[in-house]
């Protein structure tokens, strides 16, 4: 029963996908309500029918993490509709490029630490308040490997993401007196249709493979349950932590 979701409301972002889905799928299995959200709304509604079908509870709400308006809203509708949020997953991200920094314009900084790090930060402040007032909850941050190691060619990504992983020790700080708890996964290359120019590529994939010591990527499946832990009383006495999911890549020394 460690696991279990039951009454829970839990809110993840870019939910319509990938890791994302995957989260949201495995704390619906564990009994959680969920919210189902990005951009499109023709996506968070396809989502939400399938929940539905399962019988599963499933709010769709689409949302533009990089628009505080929009953030706002997608937190006042969830709350109007289910009276609160006790699990937030912030998972939506964006990576426009690929190559190094000194080729990145401003406005691609601009909109990589937008989406990926102030909508954490705009998130978290508008959340955890009224967790606080429900004795507590759990939020967990979606984070990359990427965030231990450096690139020449996602420095940037990198970069937003470790800045996600400096937000959840200080968040883990400031909220553990009122028993919430602040968390980050840290995926390796996972299959999903974001990372699709890693693993796509055959050779570049059957390279990965061959130096990660389980030999092979990541499923969204694996990013799933890690997030169910965090989220449930079996991770009751874990937070401010980087949780890494990787196959092993980061300790191979390959």
């Amino acid at each position: 029963m460690m696991f279990d979701l039951t009454g829970k409301v839990a809110l993840i972002t870019g939910s319509t996908k990938g890791i994302g889905k995957s989260i949201a799928e495995e704390m619906a299995n564990m009994g959680a309500k969920v919210v189902i959200s990005s951009r499109k709304a023709d996506a968070c509604e396809a989502v939400q029918a399938e929940f539905a079908a399962r019988g599963q509870s499933a709010l769709a709400v689409p949302c533009n993490v990089g628009d505080k308006a929009a953030v706002e809203s997608l937190v006042s509708t969830v709350i109007q509709h289910w009276g609160g949020i006790d699990i937030l997953v912030c998972n939506a991200a964006s990576n426009p490029h690929f190559g190094p920094l000194a080729t990145a314009s401003d406005e691609v900084f601009d909109k990589i630490m937008s989406t990926n790090v102030k909508s954490v930060f705009w998130l978290a402040n508008r959340v955890l308040p009224q967790m606080a007032e429900r004795g507590g909850g759990a939020m967990v941050i979606i984070s990359s490997i990427g965030a231990l190691r450096g690139s020449q060619v996602l420095g940037l990504y990198g970069t937003s993401k470790a800045a996600e992983a400096g937000l959840c020790r200080a968040l883990a700080c400031e909220w553990g007196p009122k028993n919430i708890r602040v968390n980050t996964i840290s995926p390796g290359l996972v299959k999903t249709d974001f990372a699709k120019a890693l693993w796509s590529d055959e050779a570049r994939r059957k390279s990965r493979e061959a130096s990660t010591p389980l030999r092979r990527i990541g499923e969204p499946k694996d990013i799933g349950g890690v997030a169910v832990f965090l989220a449930s009383e079996a991770g009751a006495f874990v937070t401010g932590q980087m949780i890494v999911a990787d196959g092993g890549v980061t300790i191979s020394g390959s």
